[in-house]
């Protein structure tokens, strides 16, 4: 199983692209821990060195479905800006969306195509007519049919035939490739700022804990 999750820091400060790369640590963390793999397919720096404008990263294994839900919708870094010391904010939000990388590409093989002679009318219709030259092909899997009846040999149109089914079936995959790069960068604007659905800060060291255990 595998899964792509797209990190993204949208339209925030400089912060929220230090925040992406803390979150995108965090996660692969945990994904090590739940004996996932994870790989960064892309990424986008943010202004800083160091940080993260957005992030698609795969994640491969038994449970990755499950694991990308747990970390999916706003995202929040709980820290203070390491950029403006006085600032008071220290809530710095990421989108994290599972998205669809790669369309399936359509496979054409003309065993899958029915040839059908007919009789279509127009210039020189009648000679048609009578051979019955023209050609009605219909691709069985994807329902595309075409009619061509432009030359007077059954051959060439069955040929003419099989190249537009071949060149309309490219021209779906094409449309349909764009409409997933569309949705993709689409989630850059859906970043919404507050009850965020997982709240992760930096990790306190031991000294730290021992502070403020003592009395």
């Amino acid at each position: 199983m595998s899964v792509h999750l797209l990190l993204s820091a949208g339209r925030g400060p400089q912060e929220c692209a230090w925040a992406l790369a803390r979150l995108l640590r965090r996660l692969e963390a945990d994904a090590t821990r739940q004996n996932l793999e994870t790989h960064r397919v892309q990424t986008v720096p943010g202004e800083r060195p160091g940080t993260y404008q957005s992030v698609l990263v795969q994640i491969s294994g038994v449970g990755a479905e499950a694991f990308a839900a747990s970390w999916t919708g706003t995202l929040c870094w709980q820290a203070p800006s390491p950029y403006r010391p006085r600032t008071s904010r220290k809530n710095w939000y990421v989108i994290a969306q599972s998205c669809q990388v790669d369309t399936p590409r359509t496979t054409f093989a003309e065993a899958d195509v029915d040839i059908v002679a007919c009789r279509t009318g127009g210039p020189g219709g009648q000679h048609r007519n009578k051979a019955s030259t023209a050609v009605r092909a219909t691709h069985r899997p994807s329902g595309i049919v075409v009619v061509v009846d432009t030359e007077r040999q059954f051959s060439l149109n069955r040929r003419i035939a099989m190249q537009l089914l071949r060149q309309r079936l490219e021209h779906g995959d094409e449309v349909a490739g764009r409409a997933v790069a569309t949705a993709r960068w689409r989630i850059h604007d859906e970043l919404v700022r507050g009850n965020p659905t997982r709240v992760e800060r930096p990790e306190t060291s031991k000294q730290d804990q021992h502070r403020h255990m003592q009395p």
